[in-house]
């Protein structure tokens, strides 16, 4: 019985995809549920499984073809067999047929002592060629190739072969390649952005200090606590951000046409770097999440962006964005903002500087903090307060719970 292999029901927001990798040929045996091909669209890579045991019989959607949603990919054919493998040559002679060791027979064509002697020295029983009885292999036999391989001249690095080609001396070289349909999306939503909104970005710096006293204090008992899940700066700055949205409102609210749409809810999207590009998978209800709930959150969002596993749904919508380029080193940039989003805060790198504090200059864990927002909908004082706010909070951690 044949079985259509079809594209996933996009969602609205999802207009195509292109067909990225497959991962059966047709004539191989699938499992129900293995992997069969993947999908990419404008935001994740969707991945196709077999709805039964079977055969790949056709594919009609070669990789890099575009898609649409429920599009027939291929066919599989329900428990069919295997293609089988291709004969071996028929020049080979039957004797050396009869000499090769079987899969099931291999005890019947070593002996123990040439058996223990090829597993101690590495050697691989059936690539020797019996000189017993049937084509046995000897303890002498296994002798002999310990001594060759001895004596064999070293084998160059197999990594070696496989290293990328340097031009010689006054070559210029090129490489083309595609750009993926993730990239291509963030590429032309932040044109768009930048075209389409009135965007400032505002600065400021934040001492680290009592942040990084915190985390160093409770950080063991922390992760023994709540099963695993570590203490990043990355919770309190989420926390910081949701409670600074509560008291000015409209840098959590977005455009829609010449209305303003006030969110009750902060969902706070993290921006996390992927082999496939930038993705934001989205916290939602962040003000109610707590530092626990937000580590093990974007932890797992972390893990499901480098495996390429995050769906569509965990990366649509978000009413403000975070993003740390400090990760990498950045010390300071201006994001831009993810629309319709009306704002996005930029972490940076913690540098030790020296700063007034009390009229005398102390060394200090210091960070800049950039706020990039919409002008049309947040004036500049609206900004600045809100970037005020993350700072005093974080500088004074205590103000997160006693809500002041």
């Amino acid at each position: 019985m044949a079985i259509e292999i079809k594209a996933p029901t996009f969602p609205e927001s999802v207009a195509d995809g292109t067909v990225a990798t497959w991962h059966k040929k047709p004539g191989e045996a699938v499992k129900r549920d293995e992997l069969i091909v993947d999908i990419e669209t404008d935001k994740v890579v969707i991945e196709v499984l077999a709805e039964a045991d079977g055969v790949v019989a056709e594919i009609v959607k070669n990789e890099g073809d575009t898609v649409l949603s429920n599009e027939v990919l291929g066919t599989l054919t329900e428990g069919g067999a295997a293609a089988p493998a291709a004969a071996p040559a028929q020049a080979a002679s039957a004797p050396a047929q009869a000499a090769a060791p079987a899969a099931d027979g291999d005890d019947q064509l070593l002996s123990p002592a040439a058996r223990k002697i090829a597993e101690e020295n590495g050697i691989d029983p059936n690539s020797l060629s019996g000189s017993g009885k049937g084509g046995r292999v000897t303890k002498e036999d296994v002798v002999a190739a310990v001594e060759a391989k001895k004596n064999a001249p070293a084998a160059k690095p197999a990594a070696a072969a496989a290293a990328p080609v340097v031009a010689a001396a006054g070559e210029r070289t090129e490489k083309r390649v595609p750009m993926t349909r993730v990239r291509a999306t963030v590429a032309r939503r932040l044109v768009e952005a930048q075209s389409n909104m009135a965007m400032l970005t505002t600065f400021n710096e934040v001492d680290m200090s009592e942040i990084m006293a915190l985390r160093s204090k409770y950080k063991d008992q922390f992760e023994k606590t709540h099963n695993g899940t570590r203490l990043g700066f990355m919770s309190f700055f989420v926390k910081a951000a949701t409670e600074a949205l509560k008291r000015l409102p409209a840098v959590n609210a977005s455009i829609d046409g010449n209305d303003i749409v006030y969110h009750g809810y902060q969902d706070i999207g993290v921006a996390v770097s992927s082999d496939r590009g930038l993705v934001v998978p989205v916290l939602r209800n962040a003000e109610s999440m707590g530092l626990a709930d937000i580590e093990a959150g974007i932890a797992a969002y972390g893990k499901k962006a480098r495996d390429g596993k995050l769906s569509i749904e965990e990366m649509t919508g978000g009413t403000f964005t975070i993003t740390n380029g400090g990760t990498f080193g950045s010390m300071m940039s201006t994001p831009i903002v993810n629309p319709p989003q009306a704002a996005i805060l930029g972490m940076h790198n913690i540098i030790q500087r020296p700063v007034a504090v009390n009229g005398q200059v102390v060394i200090r864990p210091m960070m800049y903090l950039a706020l990039s927002y919409d002008h049309r909908l947040i004036d500049g004082k609206e900004a600045v307060t809100f970037l005020v706010t993350i700072k005093n909070l974080l500088e004074d951690p205590a103000r997160l719970l006693l809500d002041i």
